[in-house]
């Protein structure tokens, strides 16, 4: 059983006598070498007689044993020295042997202890003790936010100074799990030197992997042959930089679905190599997007608002967001600019920004201009307005260049509609 702070004084002053008659049997006990345990504490192989005094010993309570054999021992000598006189010389040489003994007895005990390694996490301690014990705060079992993890996770406290924010990664628990599980040199950095190589920035990082989480869940190496599959189809490094930017979750898909959403646009649109791969580095989301949107846009300008195949390809190469736009926005704005304001198709498909604009805006400023009597948007007569100029210059030039007219006088006029 291992000895308190408080048992090794008292039992190192009683062991002296009884270490007189069993020296010799001990001196040969312990000259086998201590084994060195962790943390710096070492523990003696245990002693199988009725003369084991001692199996565990803590290398903290080295001092005060030391403290005490050295009062002992001071006090001894001392009164040994005020005696020597008056002892006969037999006397003298009985007592000089004795405290040869003695003294070899305890510096065989004093290196043992010296030796011993630590105790049990079972051994009882003094209040005192228990005092001086500083323990950090535990984990908590189970959380709903990451916030309680932080301050013992060199991972998330790294990835908060990157930018990230981890109150939305904690809205999806497989992710945050994930992300308590990683160890940063290992599994971080260097998906975070990959990424930088692909092209994205510093100051971009945190948004990126907030969006893209589960790109920690991806091998690294298929991220590599999936950038090394956008380069062998030319596109260059600029143009990966700005499609992973646009589309964050571009890296996660294979090399056969990346391969396939190609194939489907250039041969559903039948688009050239070249504007095909200029027409996704613009919209790289059509990448990683449902392709139902674009099917069901196409059958719309086809048989609804009855655009021509050519028509289709030079819109969408100048605006790629009429793939995907709302079905229900491209019909209004269809039925207002080209049944209201009388504009044909052949007009819209050479300012096709009009689909891309807000309706109401449209609206505001062609029925402004009917009011002055300036609604004029063929171009075979004179003061004609273009639909360009029409959604694309703010307020003040609108009013000043198109309508001849104050900014007072149309902000006017919109309370009255």
């Amino acid at each position: 059983m291992a000895l308190s702070a408080q048992q090794i004084p008292r039992w190192f002053n009683s062991v002296k006598l009884r270490s007189l008659i069993n020296a010799a049997q001990l001196t040969k006990r312990f000259t086998r070498p201590a084994r060195t345990l962790l943390h710096g504490f070492s523990a003696q192989p245990q002693i199988s007689s009725d003369s084991c005094f001692l199996q565990w010993g803590f290398k903290t309570y080295r001092t005060s044993s030391l403290w005490n054999s050295s009062q002992s021992t001071s006090s001894s000598s001392q009164e040994n020295n005020s005696a020597q006189s008056s002892l006969l010389p037999s006397m003298n040489e009985q007592s000089q042997k004795t405290q040869n003994i003695s003294s070899f007895d305890s510096e065989l005990f004093l290196e043992e202890l010296d030796e011993l390694p630590p105790l049990s996490p079972m051994q009882p301690i003094s209040e005192e003790e228990a005092i001086q014990i500083i323990a950090d705060p535990p984990l908590p079992p189970a959380s709903f936010t990451l916030r309680d993890y932080v301050d013992h996770s060199e991972t998330l406290q790294k990835l908060v100074l990157l930018g990230v924010d981890l109150s939305k990664i904690e809205k999806h628990p497989e992710a945050a799990n994930l992300l308590l599980r990683l160890d940063f040199e290992k599994d971080i950095k260097q998906m975070l030197l990959f990424l930088k190589d692909v092209g994205i920035e510093d100051n971009q990082l945190g948004a990126f992997l907030t969006k893209n989480h589960a790109i920690f869940s991806e091998d690294l190496e298929n991220l590599k042959t999936r950038v090394a599959y956008l380069h062998s189809k030319n596109f260059s490094k600029a143009d990966v930089a700005q499609m992973v930017r646009k589309a964050p979750f571009l890296l996660n898909f294979s090399v056969e679905r990346l391969d396939n959403r190609l194939g489907f646009f250039q041969k559903e649109l039948e688009l050239s190599v070249k504007k095909t791969r200029d027409l996704v580095v613009r919209l790289p989301r059509l990448l990683t997007g449902s392709l139902e949107p674009v099917k069901e846009n196409m059958k719309v300008y086809r048989l609804e608002l009855g655009f021509k195949h050519n028509e289709i390809q030079h819109m969408i190469t100048r605006i790629p967001k009429m793939l995907t736009a709302n079905k229900m926005k491209l019909t209004e704005t269809f039925d207002f600019v080209h049944n209201v304001m009388s504009i044909p198709h052949h007009i819209i498909v050479k300012f096709p920004q009009v689909f891309n604009t807000r309706l109401f805006k449209v609206r505001e400023r062609h029925l402004f201009l009917t009011y002055l009597g300036r609604a004029q948007y063929d171009p075979a007569k004179p003061n004609y307005i273009s639909l360009d100029k029409l959604v694309s210059i703010p307020d003040e030039i609108f009013c000043e260049e198109i309508a001849k007219a104050s900014v007072q006088d149309f902000e006017k006029f919109l309370k009255t509609l």
